[in-house]
């Protein structure tokens, strides 16, 4: 698991709070017990334009190293997240979005409905996640060797980069 990195958790949802916005509690707990400094964490309705505030909050005032996003990458008319974080990243990491979608699909088929994407804005990684707390940690599970590799170069401090 990753450590000592500065992470937001961006849960949008229409209908849950933080109280019980249980996929961003477990990501919560889960990233700070391993080391990490939680230094956003929000729970947001579905608006495109308040998802793109919140991203850029995140990034550019938090200064986090990692966003992770739970909920809105679905197919439902209020699903924004993706487009939110498209419109706001400077470069798309497509590999991390299909690689997810990919493990998704080894346990559901649904898996192919998911919207998420991936990208960089300034210096900060972010990554689309369902909404669901067993998507989440599956997710997060399935990232947790790349991560810090990925992290690592973005920050200039791993010391394998381009080495294969």
């Amino acid at each position: 698991m990753i450590s000592n990195y500065k992470i937001a958790i961006i849960t949008t949802s229409d209908t849950r709070g933080i109280e019980d916005d249980l996929s961003g509690k477990y990501l919560e707990e889960t990233l700070s017990e391993a080391g990490n400094d939680i230094v956003y964490r929000s729970v947001i309705n579905d608006d495109l334009e308040g998802i793109k505030k919140e991203l850029i909050t995140a990034t550019d005032t938090f200064k986090a190293d990692l966003i992770l996003t739970c909920g809105g990458t679905g197919l439902s008319k209020r699903d924004n997240t993706p487009q939110a974080t498209l419109a706001i990243i400077d470069k798309e990491v497509p590999g991390i979005s299909e690689a997810l979608r990919f493990m998704s699909l080894q346990k559901t088929k649904r898996g192919m409905l998911s919207r998420g994407v991936s990208g960089i804005r300034n210096d900060t990684l972010i990554i689309n996640m369902p909404g669901s707390p067993k998507a989440c940690r599956e997710y997060l599970e399935y990232l947790e060797d790349v991560l810090g590799h990925a992290l690592g170069v973005l920050k200039g401090t791993d010391k394998d980069c381009g080495k294969e």
